[in-house]
């Protein structure tokens, strides 16, 4: 089939940067774009008014919510409370063990993907939490979600994780890392059969990717075969770095390096390496130790930054600053990394918190933003079909309503949308040229039945932590509302 998407803003390409025409349609054929202008001559069969409408390329979230938030526990603890969140070092000799079921673990997926399409999330590398986990992420979890994947039809760049130590707190309240190395080891082949068995799964939507857990948890000998191996299937890597000072120390302390130098000179950057965070770099705010030129290094080697503005900026922390790493030539691209998966919310908080530090808007604009969650994220999957509205793309589109009374006056559409929308403002949902939300909608999916399911999952997941708690707070100790609970 040829369909036609109409709307009264679309965002194409012009081979070099998004345009906006007005009054514009896209027509698509199968899962490709053939047509972006306006009154296409051809014939189609079937078309689709989205009306007073922005249409555009989908998000790619590189960082990606891939199971049910728990930083809504974490993100108001204060340094005390943190602790008590981590895994003690009772827990561990004791026997850690996987809190969640099986089944249950099968459903966090579901739930996650069928959020970022709600969100207008196209293309996501998804990431989950291993506070609650036995180790790291399971083979079988992730099979699971690459059958949520295909059915809901979302672009999706996946690989269980693996880690060689865990981050646990002794008695006196210590926080020090606990090694096994052969679970690193296992891990990574596991993630390397992974990838065999799926990349190119569901029409070539779900892809492979290598998603070694946290820097300070990965011995050198595993990331130099996580390149390697990444290298010899043709998949990128993802690897959380430079995002914390107890990470930043821990890499100090053990290779007198900074985490990016320590990374370059292991030969671990590089073209298909993206870093989500990424600033706790050489002369950042927050450390004292360190040298060189870390972006120098990253513009060096082509690495990507995947910048997750709303989820570091409600735990007090910012890149120094967007504006910066853009000038310095290195590729950034968005994630989201927290509930709710809103690109619009990121790029909304990362573009004021990048003008706030660098005292003035150039560089900083929502624009500059959302060409991040965009192009940004393209480039680094090495797709120059994704991110874009142009002949020859995939039919990765979305629509974002601007009739609503929140929307306020339209001046320009990137601006209000920017300004003014939210995630729950994106009305239609094309992945690949399936149609996989309209209205709000997801078909055969009961969006109510997955809410209270994932309430369920998330107490539990909650009550899990009294378990690790290094201290053995209760419950309404550990937990502290906002206000006294009457």
């Amino acid at each position: 089939m040829k369909i036609k998407v109409r709307g009264k803003y679309v965002i194409g390409f012009d081979g070099q940067d998004h345009v906006i025409l007005k009054d514009g349609e896209v027509v698509f054929e199968r899962d490709t774009i053939v047509f972006v202008g306006r009154e296409y001559k051809g014939e189609v069969d079937q078309v689709i008014d989205t009306g007073n409408s922005v249409v555009s390329p989908g998000f790619i979230d590189l960082n990606a919510l891939g199971d049910i938030d728990h930083d809504i526990i974490h993100l108001e603890a204060d340094a005390a409370k943190s602790k008590n969140l981590l895994w003690s070092e009772e827990y561990i000799l004791k026997g850690h063990h996987e809190v969640m079921t099986g089944e249950e673990e099968a459903f966090k997926s579901l739930y996650a993907y069928t959020q970022l399409i709600m969100h207008g999330v196209t293309t996501a590398m998804p990431i989950t939490s291993v506070f609650y986990k036995r180790w790291a992420e399971t083979y079988e979890e992730l099979v699971a979600a690459v059958h949520h994947a295909g059915m809901l039809g979302i672009r999706m760049y996946m690989g269980p994780s693996y880690q060689s130590g865990m981050r646990v707190v002794k008695p006196n309240g210590e926080i020090e890392l606990y090694w096994n190395e052969k679970e690193g080891e296992d891990g990574l082949e596991r993630a390397v059969e992974f990838v065999k068995n799926f990349d190119g799964a569901y029409d070539g939507l779900i892809r492979g990717m290598l998603a070694p857990e946290r820097i300070e948890t990965q011995t050198p000998e595993n990331l130099i075969n996580t390149k390697l191996y990444s290298e010899e299937l043709g998949c990128p890597i993802k690897l959380h770095a430079a995002q914390g000072i107890f990470e930043y120390n821990e890499i100090q302390r053990r290779y007198h390096k900074t985490p990016i130098r320590f990374l370059y000179d292991l030969g671990f950057l590089g073209k298909g390496t993206a870093i989500p965070h990424g600033h706790y770099v050489a002369g950042y705010n927050g450390v004292s130790t360190g040298e060189g030129d870390d972006l120098k290094l990253l513009k060096e080697t082509q690495t990507t930054i995947i910048h997750c503005p709303l989820v570091i900026g409600r735990h007090g922390s910012a890149l120094e600053t967007f504006a910066r790493y853009k000038r310095s030539g290195i590729n950034l691209a968005l994630g989201t990394d927290t509930f709710p998966p809103d690109m619009f919310q990121n790029i909304r908080s990362g573009s004021m918190i990048s003008r706030i530090l660098e005292g003035e808007v150039k560089d900083s604009t929502y624009a500059d933003f959302y060409r991040a969650a965009t192009l940004g994220g393209a480039q680094f999957l090495g797709r120059e079909d994704l991110g874009r509205l142009a002949p020859g793309a995939k039919a990765d589109i979305i629509a974002i309503n601007l009739d609503g009374f929140h929307m306020g006056p339209i001046e320009d559409p990137i601006r209000t949308m920017v300004m003014s929308g939210s995630g729950r403002d994106v009305k239609l949902s094309i992945i690949n040229g399936r149609i996989v939300m309209k209205d709000r909608k997801i078909p055969n999916i009961d969006l109510d039945g997955i809410q209270q399911k994932g309430q369920r999952y998330f107490e539990k997941m909650r009550l899990g932590y009294m378990e690790r708690d290094y201290q053995h707070l209760p419950e309404k100790e550990l937990f502290n509302p906002s206000f006294k609970v009457l």
